[in-house]
Order: structure tokens, then sequence, then C-alpha cells
């Protein structure tokens, strides 16, 4: 059903592309918006055991698409360094797609919303956090992606330094 990546040299690992979904801190969501229109927005998230977690209105475009069909994929930018001198970028990121989920059962949001909540502010006392969950929560709908399948892919430049590094041939 997922294509093969064509250039597969410059495929990341499973390992690799759960570390930066960890690690990043917004991506973008594209689902099927109205009127067959692609819809697309950023997005902050936290990332899970091969889920992504993330909040919104309790209605909006995004909440209208995912009701309406719950496959969605979901990209994060890792790195973007523009290199001038030779018409490219040395870029890293990935892609996931998954079928999303609205959170109905209350365990299960608060669970969510501890997890972003911690990612987000993670210097703050967890009476703080709570009471600040607390105020905000009834507010927000929650969502859950659970990743089917990810890619991530990194310019040639990178995988070559990488290789450099090890010490492995080119």
């Amino acid at each position: 059903m997922f294509r093969p990546m064509r250039r597969h040299r410059q495929q990341l690992s499973q390992g690799d592309c759960a570390a930066i979904l960890s690690r990043g801190t917004s991506g973008v969501l594209a689902v099927a918006g109205d009127g067959g229109y692609p819809y697309a927005v950023p997005l902050s998230y936290v990332y899970q055991e091969g889920t992504l977690f993330f909040h919104c209105a309790k209605a909006g475009h995004k909440l209208d698409a995912l009701r309406r069909c719950s496959k969605a994929s979901f990209c994060v930018i890792d790195q973007d360094q523009v290199v001038p001198p030779e018409y490219t970028t040395y870029f890293r990121s990935v892609i996931a797609f998954g079928r999303t989920r609205i959170l109905e059962d209350e365990a299960e949001k608060q669970a969510a919303i501890w997890l972003l909540a911690e990612k987000y502010c993670p210097g703050d006392s967890p009476e703080h956090r709570q009471e600040a969950i607390r105020r905000e929560a009834g507010g927000l709908c929650l969502v859950s992606l659970s990743i089917e399948h990810m890619t991530g892919k990194q310019a040639i430049e990178l995988v070559r330094e990488d290789r450099r590094q090890a010490d492995l041939p080119l």
C-alpha cells in the first residue's frame, strides 16, 4: 500500500525516524479537507511509542476533516540547512502515515494532555502543571494518530558525512 522510497540510500532507519519525532516540536498534519482539497495545518504534538498526540479546538476545519476520514499524514522537518553555493539544502525529515482517533475516554485524554504539558513545559512543577491542565482541558479536543507507516529521508550530503564519520566506504 505504501510506496518504497525511490532514493533508498537516503532513507533513515525507523529508530532515527522515531528519534526525530521525539525531539521535534512542531509538524504539519495533512488531512482530506473540504471539497476534496488537501488541508495541511502546522501544530504542536508529542510522540510516544508509535503514536502522535495533539490537541485542537472542539470545532473547526481540522476536526471536521478528521471526522470524515481518519487517514492522515504528519511531517516533521528535523534539519533544513540552505547551502547556496551548492543550490541545495541539507535536510532531514520524517513523514508518518496513520489513522487518527478523537480521544473520548477521560483517563486517556488526561494522559495525552499530561504528555503534551511535560514536553512543552518540562521544568514546571507537577502541581502547577495539573492546575494548568484543569484550567485549559475543558476547551480542548485531544486526538491521536496511530502510525501505520513511517519514512525518513536525509540529504545525500548528510549520508556521505555520516559514512565518513563512521569510517565507512562512500
